[in-house]
Order: structure tokens, then sequence, then C-alpha cells
């Protein structure tokens, strides 16, 4: 899957701290011109942007869902996306596991694990 073949990106960990890779990616994708939902329960705004509570809350067009928490909280957001139809979802190194893998190759959806989506949207 190529993340550049997408302009509509939200992040699932965002956060507020600039040191962390939640906001890092955040700031990234939105400077190479992306689209950027956050999505973080405790935020109103991160770096300018809507952040959203929950993916419930995501407008429908988002194209790919970029996974930047713990595998243990990323493998119930996978099931919440793919049953919202997402159909695109993005692992950050470190935010994948076996159980979500396995979940997911059920599933009619693209995934990707093991690959930075800064380095990849390096055009």
């Amino acid at each position: 899957m190529d993340p550049t073949a997408f302009r509509k990106m939200a992040v699932i960990g965002a956060s507020a701290n600039r040191s962390k890779y939640g906001n890092i990616i955040v700031r990234d994708l939105k400077r190479k011109g992306y689209e950027v939902y956050p999505v973080n329960p405790k935020l109103d705004e991160l770096e300018g942007l809507k952040c959203y509570r929950s993916l419930e809350d995501l407008p429908k067009d988002v194209e790919l869902i970029v996974f930047v928490v713990p595998p243990e909280i990323g493998i119930e957001e996978a099931r919440k996306a793919v049953s919202l139809g997402f159909k695109r979802l993005w692992f950050q190194p470190g935010a994948e596991s076996k159980e979500i893998e396995d979940f997911l190759k059920n599933q009619n959806v693209e995934y990707s694990f093991y690959r930075c989506v800064m380095v990849e949207t390096n055009i």
C-alpha cells in the first residue's frame, strides 16, 4: 500500500507532547499537505487541527488510518475501524501485533506493518 495515494489521513494516538511520534507524525503529514485528522479522546485541538475523540467521530471519507498506539489498544481500534467501514489501516512500527494481523487477514481491508508513514510519504 502506498500512502501517497491518499490525501485524508487520521492519526490514532495523536499527542499534545511534541516529542512523541503521535505529534511528530501529525505535524509531518500536515507539513506535507495531507488532510490530517488527529484522534485523541482528551484533546479538542492539536497543532491547529480539530481533534476527534474517536473513530466514530471521523468523517467517513478518511482514506487511511495511521495507528500510533500500543498493540493492546490497536487491536480494539482496528476492530472498530473495520466495523465502521474504514478500508486502509497503517500500523507504525511498534503498533503491530500477531493478534492484529490475524484479525485483519480475515477482513476486507488493506493494511501495512513495519513501515513508517513519514518515511513512505517522503516523495
